[in-house]
């Protein structure tokens, strides 16, 4: 598994109401610690007072309820998107069971997911989960934010790249392991995604690689969420920003299951490296690429065993 090393702890960043003010003192602060954090880690921790300790509570509860339902039921989470859908059984993973909320941000996203859950409706769930879809995905839209404007890229760029992204919420649970069962939660990876968020519950298991290959492992407060960078970001960037590999190692016994929600965003078209990045010293690293197309590419079983898929997709 590789050791677990004491010298890297990913920085925590105050998203405090009063800190992401545009245009103030703060922002300006917020904005560079974001940047350098993204820039040496490619993920930081978001203390964010606005996830209370109830919504943190109550999503507990909707998640252990939702997978308490048959298999056959969860199983009927499909999707037309590459990697969309149900994720289980698998063997060489066995903790982990995972599903996916498209639209996620969204009342009609949210919605037909617990429809299908729970064909006569569960209103605390429904609402419980698009009260944290809609925080975290400001909170992204935030960060996103001062990453465009920390590069010194036109705005209108980010308005744009609102108008296109959309979130997929992931729900998902590692079961305890065994006393004789491998800690594997879930395999080493990067995200795909443009950037996303991860809140877990009591019991930790993210680990982080360092650039210098050390894994660490990352502890979370109820009111504190992972901002991470995905594949797509780092393109867009031309590498400025990282993409860093993470994993779930499940702790001692007795520490119980793990849930956790990861909402990705993915960008409805195509992402293209803008001219703020491209210079003599950084000459062009990725042609523009069609997100979801590259999902699709990375959904592949031999494309997933690439070192960098999305530098064997659309690298120059």
């Amino acid at each position: 598994m590789g050791s677990l090393t004491k010298f890297h702890k990913l920085p925590i960043i105050d998203f405090t109401k009063e800190n992401i003010k545009p245009n103030t003192e703060s922002w300006s602060k917020v904005c560079q610690q974001v940047i350098c954090a993204l820039e040496n880690y490619g993920c930081f921790v978001a203390s964010y007072p606005q996830i209370s300790i109830q919504l943190h509570n109550s999503l507990l509860h909707g998640l252990e309820e939702l997978f308490l339902l048959p298999t056959q039921t969860k199983m009927q989470n499909k999707s037309d998107k590459p990697l969309y859908g149900y994720v289980g059984q698998i063997p060489f993973i066995p903790l982990y069971e995972s599903m996916g909320i498209d639209y996620a941000n969204t009342q009609p996203g949210i919605q037909n997911f617990t429809n299908l859950m729970w064909p006569k409706g569960n209103i605390a769930f429904s609402e419980t989960m698009l009260s944290y879809s809609k925080l975290v995905a400001e909170l992204e839209e935030t960060v996103v934010k001062m990453v465009f404007e920390g590069y010194g890229v036109d705005e209108k760029k980010y308005e744009s790249y609102l108008k296109s992204i959309n979130y997929l919420s992931r729900v998902m649970k590692y079961r305890e392991a065994k006393a004789n069962e491998n800690k594997l939660g879930f395999v080493s990876h990067t995200d795909k995604s443009f950037m996303s968020t991860i809140h877990q519950f009591q019991v930790d298991g993210l680990e982080v690689k360092a650039k210098d290959g050390e894994w660490f492992g990352v502890e979370l407060s109820p009111s504190s969420v992972v901002v991470m960078a995905g594949d797509a970001i780092m393109a867009w960037s031309n590498n400025r920003i990282h993409s860093p590999h993470h994993r779930v190692i499940m702790g001692e016994e007795g520490k119980g299951d793990r849930y956790s929600i990861a909402q990705f965003s993915f960008v409805e078209g195509i992402v293209e490296t803008p001219e703020e990045f491209i210079d003599d010293d950084h000459p062009l690293q990725y042609k523009p690429f069609d997100h979801l197309e590259f999902l699709k590419f990375y959904s592949k079983e031999e494309n997933r065993r690439l070192e960098c898929p999305i530098k064997t997709y659309c690298g120059v």
